[in-house]
């Protein structure tokens, strides 16, 4: 089975998600002098309640699996992540147009929207993305017909996402290739 935890790939998740754990456990204590009895102790015991953790999160309850802990997006989000921010820039300054402007139309609409992505993760994260930008909301999604319903401020939003410009980041995103 795929991303199941004793796979490579599940090992390279365990290892991720400890030196997560810890490095965030640290940045919250503030205890980094080794020099010190005290520090010591407490960056010792912050790794073992991390890696009790860790373990726990592997053996016990099997979810450092593909979309539990997705490493596999590791270096995509380097490329996805700003264009994802760019499109909430652009959404924002759409919508502050339309509030301050009369002459520009806020005609709310719900649109059927296809997602055709890979996998549930991938859906979450079109689904994620679509309401990160302001002026769409996704209200529901139906796995089904392998679509979102969502709430537009205007038809002009709805009409974009329908071009699948977003869709397509997305499943490039989640699977590396074109969509």
């Amino acid at each position: 089975m795929a991303g199941h935890p004793t796979e490579w790939g599940g090992s390279l998740r365990t290892v991720s998600q400890f030196v997560f754990l810890f490095v965030f456990w640290l940045l919250l204590s503030g205890h980094y002098d080794v020099t010190q009895p005290v520090d010591r102790y407490l960056i010792g015991s912050g790794a073992a309640v991390c890696a009790f953790v860790t373990w726990l999160a592997r053996r016990r309850f099997a979810i450092l699996d593909e979309e539990g802990h997705p490493i596999q997006l590791g270096v995509r989000v380097l490329v996805y992540g700003p264009w994802l921010f760019w499109q909430i820039l652009l959404s924002n300054w759409d919508v502050f147009k339309r509030v301050w402007s009369p002459s520009l139309p806020i005609a709310p609409c719900m649109v059927r929207v296809p997602s055709d992505t890979r996998s549930d993760l991938g859906t979450v994260i079109y689904a994620n993305s679509i309401t990160l930008t302001p002026g769409t909301v996704t209200v529901s999604v139906d796995h089904d017909k392998r679509e979102l319903l969502v709430h537009c401020l205007h038809p002009g939003a709805g009409v974009d996402l329908l071009a699948g410009g977003m869709l397509r980041h997305v499943k490039r995103f989640e699977g590396g290739g074109d969509g």
